[in-house]
């Protein structure tokens, strides 16, 4: 469904498709069509695909994130559910698939979305590797972030973020009650894939090696992907 839009040479590695990010994968494909219907305006299109995958793609920071196949596309539009990177994966493949450049953004941020469960589980406040994607549009690169649906927003009382296709989309640094949320401590860098050993080394530095092996053997000996529903658990008060 490729638009045959003009691209620069310096931007094939955005548009390929990988192991991860499937773009060509016949179901990333017919979705992609699904949302953008009939929009032939890159940023409209941009835009759709964004917002789809920011609400129906439902926010789980406890799904499994140790093999290539938690951050593939299509294993992401299948489960209806992941974190910031396996969400951003799934909408840079979408972007690619209507041949729109996108890569992948890291930063690490402080005062996420969190619990006080997700934050014990973690050990930390502190989330590395945090991800968003950046768009080509309109001659520039445009960051959005589809990590927190909307269910999820109105539950922690902080507004939807919203994507115009021309402005950079980021984490609002106050929720409703103008309580500080998000803090960007360190942005990283841009990515054409899923860098997945940079990811797991910087959270064994960050949360403990013994950490993150745990986490990887809970997964293993269960049965299913799922660990704890994040929707039940008590809403974190942020500070002034």
């Amino acid at each position: 469904m490729d638009n045959k839009k003009e691209t620069n040479p310096e931007h094939l590695s955005f548009l390929a498709a990988t192991a991860m990010i499937d773009k060509d994968h016949p179901e990333i494909r017919a979705y992609a069509q699904r949302v953008v219907q009939r929009t032939e305006d890159p940023v409209e299109q941009a835009v759709r695909l964004y917002l789809a995958v920011r609400d129906e793609i439902r926010y789980d920071p406890y799904t499994p994130f140790h093999r290539p196949v938690h951050y593939r596309a299509s294993s992401i539009l299948k489960r209806k559910r992941g974190f910031c990177i396996p969400k951003a994966s799934l909408l840079c493949a979408l972007s690619r698939a209507c041949h729109i450049p996108c890569r992948l953004g890291f930063a690490s941020v402080k005062n996420h979305l969190a619990t006080p469960q997700l934050l014990d589980f973690l050990g930390s406040d502190l989330f590395v590797y945090h991800a968003f994607v950046e768009f080509y549009l309109e001659g520039k690169w445009v960051k959005a972030t589809p990590a927190f649906n909307r269910e999820l927003c109105e539950l922690h009382k902080v507004p939807p973020l919203e994507f115009n296709g021309r402005e950079d989309s980021l984490f609002q640094p106050y929720n409703l009650e103008n309580q500080k949320y998000m803090e960007y401590v360190e942005v990283i860098g841009s990515y054409a894939d899923v860098p997945l050993q940079e990811i797991l080394s910087a959270w064994e530095s960050t949360y403990g090696k013994e950490r993150v092996q745990q986490w990887i053997k809970m997964y293993e000996e269960k049965d299913s992907d799922f660990y704890q529903d994040f929707y039940e658990e008590s809403i974190l008060r942020y500070g002034p």
